[in-house]
């Protein structure tokens, strides 16, 4: 018996750097869609695992980095059975994009790294927005949202990510 494997291009790993509420999950959703990939999110893993236990900034910061060292195979077996994946999780700092890098250089898949460049009055807009609806799995303060985004930096071409740029002027229209 013979077998055909198709020739179609190999896995892609999608992944998404922009401050809270800059629509990341609304991206992901989108490039989910587009690509029919699976979406990976770091706030619904959190929230099912260790809701009611994070409160601080602190814990997202220590449950977030037991998250990653357990999915870290997972994903990269994910990626070698060719699913591209679209990685939910910030990729905010240069800390954060190294781990995701690995997945990257250990699976050998395509990668994209959308850039979500919203002002930071529009992200609070919109966190304000999102906390009173209700409907997502994590509701940041206004002083969360300034103590997370101090740790925020944007992407550099110096950290070898094929960065797509989606751009906000401040009244939220792109710009």
């Amino acid at each position: 018996m013979s077998h055909t494997l198709s020739c179609k291009p190999g896995p892609t790993l999608y992944l998404l750097c922009g401050k809270i509420a800059a629509g990341k999950s609304t991206l992901a959703a989108a490039l989910a869609r587009e690509a029919n990939a699976v979406i990976v999110s770091e706030d619904v893993w959190l929230a099912r695992l260790y809701g009611p236990e994070m409160t601080e900034v602190a814990d997202y910061v220590r449950f977030a980095a037991r998250l990653r060292e357990a999915m870290t195979p997972h994903l990269t077996a994910l990626l070698d059975a060719g699913l591209s994946l679209v990685l939910d999780f910030p990729a905010n700092t240069p800390q954060s994009r190294a781990w995701m890098k690995t997945l990257i250089d250990a699976s050998g898949a395509a990668h994209e790294l959308h850039w979500l460049d919203v002002p930071d009055a529009v992200c609070l807009a919109r966190l304000r927005r999102r906390n009173q609806q209700g409907g997502h799995d994590f509701a940041a303060t206004d002083a969360q949202f300034a103590q997370v985004t101090r740790y925020f930096v944007p992407p550099g071409a110096e950290e070898g990510f094929n960065i797509v740029a989606h751009r906000e002027a401040p009244d939220g229209n792109c710009a």
